[in-house]
Parts: C-alpha cells; sequence; structure tokens
C-alpha cells in the first residue's frame, strides 16, 4: 500500500513537471512570437520613417551655397566634410564641396611657372539639398565657421554666380577640331597661341599644346577662353 502511495505521488510529480515544462515551452514560443511581432511592426515603423524620409529629401531643392572657414583651413575643411558625409550617410544631401582654385603664372629665381592657388580664401562651395536638419551637421565640422549669408543663415548662390566661378559644367557645341590653331583670349595665359589637342564638350575644356617657359606644354583651358584662328 505504502509503495503505491509512493509510485502515485511519483506519477502526480511527473505530471507536474511535465505540464510546468509544457508551459514554459509555450511561454517561450508566445513570448518568441510577440517578439517577432513586436520587431515586424518596428521594422515596418522604420521602413515608413525611411520612405517619410526619401519623400523629405526628394522635395528638397538643389542649391550651391557658400561656406566661411577659418584663415589656412580650406583643405581641412573640405576634408572634414567630406569625412561628415560618409559617418552620417549624407550622399543623398550634399553632393559636391569644391576649393575655388585660379591659374597664376608666378616667376621665382628668374623662372616662370604655371601654379594654382586658392581665388577665394577662407571661403568653399558646397552643393546640396539643404533643410534645419542638416545646418548643425555643417556648421560644427571642423574648420567650418558658418554659412555665408544673411547672419549665418544659408543663401543659395544666384545662377550668375555659379556660371562666374565655374562651379557647374555646362556640355556646349563648339566649332573646333583637334589640330586646330587657336589663341587664347582669358586667363593667365592670354594672348599665347597653341595647336588642340582634344576636346571634352562633358566638361567644356580643351587641351591646348602651347609653347610657354621655352618648350611645349599642353594645358587645359575652358572652351570660353579659346578663340579659333582661320587658316
Amino acid at each position: 500500500m505504502e509503495e503505491e502511495t509512493i509510485l502515485n505521488q511519483n506519477q502526480v510529480e511527473n505530471e507536474t513537471q511535465q505540464i510546468s515544462e509544457d508551459s514554459l515551452e509555450n511561454a517561450a514560443k508566445e513570448t518568441k512570437a510577440e517578439n517577432l511581432e513586436e520587431s515586424s511592426t518596428q521594422t515596418e515603423e522604420l521602413n515608413d520613417d525611411q520612405i517619410a524620409y526619401k519623400e523629405f529629401v526628394d522635395s528638397l531643392p538643389t542649391h550651391w551655397y557658400v561656406l566661411h572657414t577659418f584663415s589656412g583651413y580650406e583643405n581641412v575643411a573640405k576634408e572634414n566634410l567630406e569625412t561628415m558625409v560618409e559617418k552620417f550617410n549624407l550622399q543623398d544631401r550634399i553632393f559636391d564641396i569644391i576649393i575655388p582654385m585660379e591659374d597664376v603664372v608666378e616667376e621665382k629665381n628668374g623662372k616662370k611657372k604655371l601654379v594654382q592657388r586658392k581665388s577665394m580664401p577662407c571661403y568653399i562651395f558646397i552643393k546640396m539639398k539643404y533643410a534645419d536638419d542638416i545646418w548643425h551637421n555643417v556648421i560644427r565640422t571642423r574648420g567650418v565657421t558658418g554659412f555665408a549669408g544673411p547672419k549665418g543663415r544659408p543663401l543659395p548662390l544666384p545662377e550668375h554666380d555659379i556660371m562666374k566661378f565655374k562651379l557647374e559644367k555646362i556640355k556646349v557645341d563648339v566649332d573646333l577640331s583637334v589640330n586646330d590653331k587657336v589663341e587664347i583670349i582669358d586667363g593667365p595665359l592670354n594672348g599665347q597661341v597653341g595647336t588642340v589637342l582634344s576636346i571634352i564638350t562633358e566638361t567644356g575644356i580643351v587641351s591646348v599644346e602651347v609653347e610657354m617657359f621655352g618648350r611645349e606644354t599642353a594645358v587645359d583651358v575652358e572652351i570660353s577662353q579659346v578663340r579659333k584662328i582661320n587658316a
């Protein structure tokens, strides 16, 4: 009788343990299902946010802006801005960063050479889709002191200034061919006569071979800077 009672107690304990294990397993399954449902909901919300952000970005106009930098920090500011774009995945907001340069002829130790120098020290150009959400990212970049605009607020660069500073390359039709004789009519090489080596209409650049510093040298100039010499 005592043995039967012990067996019954063991059976009850085993059944109770089995019920507990089954309950825990079912609870785990329910918890997992809830977590998956919650995760799925979060994913859907994230996708909705991404869609909303894309629509927001698509609605923004693209303009050129001018940034002011510390003296001598133009290159540092440009590099740090490029790093910031990569860090925050802003490739869909910031497209180009340019330090304005110009070609000049310098003479040193009796020798002349063509060099590039900054045409607007302490300034850089940035092509971007601006909105207030990106303002801090830009002005807090090391080397940048702020936007060049009223009270430091961004002001889109007018079209005539974009053309003046040659920020946009425009495809042009030109009556020029390789081996044509041309005269350079603008820039530091104004008055030089040379031969066309190549023409890139997509960028508006002509490579011209001219005699410079006692030898034949290939120089790249804007198409608008040359005039064809009729044979």
